[in-house]
Order: structure tokens, then sequence, then C-alpha cells
């Protein structure tokens, strides 16, 4: 290996690295701001937050490397796969359990979850238990990933069927929009926030890989045009449906 390749091999390597410090350097500069400048402190445990900052580089740089060698690959090889063989019913099925999957294993999702169970405990809204906690926040997460696997399922139908994403949305807004008059007051928030956690570090990229890879198989459809959208349906339906859960339960 030549002094050139080995260099170009390096920078490489720890390119993901520089790019995650760069994109971290924002939110960086504004504490750093706000501690210094104007609350007029020293950063507490400066080598502590200075290694926590790393951590979270090194960490950000290995999950955007993994998604591109495993998540997207994947997501859009299985969606070619599924397209050529002409099967909706089975395409159709993937589609949910990947939407219900992917839901289901949101750190972002579980912690809210869990946060809104202990909040509903300390309102009164269930039993201050930590059986009762647990089956409430299990059964926000079983509401959400089951709306998500059925948004997925719609955007999927619209991609095939070619529907105008617009319309979709406007009737799914609507439908938010009816239940919110009706929904107890103490779900409305929590559904709203739930609805925008679902689509976070697992969900995204394998929604979106879907969605492109099945675009990209079908004749007469853009990738660019018709493969986006799924993410819409998934921050949309969880709303719809953690609502009518708070309605019954």
């Amino acid at each position: 290996m030549t002094r050139g390749q080995m260099k170009i091999k390096i920078n490489n390597t720890f390119r993901p690295l520089f790019l995650s410090l760069r994109d971290l350097a924002p939110i960086i500069a504004v504490i750093a701001f706000f501690q210094l400048f104007v609350l007029q402190q020293h950063l507490p445990n400066l080598p502590g937050f200075l290694f926590g900052v790393l951590m979270v580089a090194v960490g950000l740089a290995l999950f955007i490397e993994g998604l591109k060698m495993a998540l997207f690959p994947i997501g859009e090889a299985m969606a070619n796969a599924f397209a050529q063989k002409g099967s909706l019913p089975w395409f159709l099925l993937f589609a949910f359990c990947l939407g219900f999957g992917s839901t289901v294993a949101e750190p972002a999702l579980i912690v809210v979850a869990g946060e809104a169970a202990e909040v509903a405990a300390e309102g009164g809204v269930i039993e201050n238990t930590t059986d009762a906690k647990d089956r409430y926040a299990t059964g926000l997460r079983l509401t959400v990933a089951l709306s998500v696997g059925f948004a997925i399922i719609v955007g999927v139908l619209r991609i095939i069927k070619g529907w105008p994403i617009q319309y979709v949305i406007i009737a799914g807004y609507i439908g938010v929009v009816v239940m919110t008059m009706f929904a107890p007051e103490e779900i409305i928030g929590i559904a709203y926030d739930l609805g925008g956690v679902t689509t976070s570090t697992i969900t995204v990229p394998l929604v979106t890989a879907l969605g492109v890879g099945l675009a990209s198989s079908i004749k007469g459809r853009n990738p660019m045009i018709d493969g986006f959208g799924l993410i819409a349906f998934a921050v949309l339906t969880p709303i719809i449906f953690v609502m009518a859960y708070g309605m019954l339960v």
C-alpha cells in the first residue's frame, strides 16, 4: 500500500467521526455560550463533559455507518424482492411487521411511554403500582406500534396505487382533529408527543429504505416523488390510535 493510499484510507476512516463532531458543534457552542457568558459559570465536570461529547460523536458516527452498511441496503433489497414476486398480501404483511417491530424497539417511544405512565399514576389516572404503570406503558407502546404498522400498509398501497399523498394526509389530519374533540384531555398531549417520537433512530431508516426501494421497483413510479411520505403516515396515525386507546382504556 502506497503512502497516498494509506492517507486516503485513514481519511475515510475518520471522516464519519469528523462529520459527527461537525454536526454536534452548534449545540456544544450554544451550551458553552450560555454557560460561560449568560450564566457566567464554568462548565461542571469539564473532562466528563468532553468525554461524553466524544462518546456521542463516536456513537453517532458508528450508527450512521451502520445504517449505510446494513439497514438501508436490506430495506431496499427486500422491497425490490417483494415487488418482483408480485405477492401483494405478503408484501403488506411484511410492511406491517416492519413498522410494528421497528416501532416497538424505538428508545424514544420507550422513554416517553414510561414517563407517561409515571405521570398518569401520580395524577390518579391509574393505580400507582409498578404493575399498573408497566401495563399502561406497554399498552401505549403496542398501540403506537400497531398504528405505525397500519400506517406503513397505507403508505405502501399509496405507492402501488399512485394515490396523491396530499389527499391521504388531509384525510388523516381531519381524523386527528375529530378525535381531539372527543378524546380525554389527559391523553391528547401524550398522543401528539408519541406521534413525534415514533419516527426516530430505528423506524426512519427502515421505512425510508422500504419506500424508496418499492418506488424504484415499480414502473412509472419516481423514487423522489413516490418513495417518500411513509414517515408522514407513521407520525400521523399514532395520534389517532393513542387517543382511541385513551377513550377505551
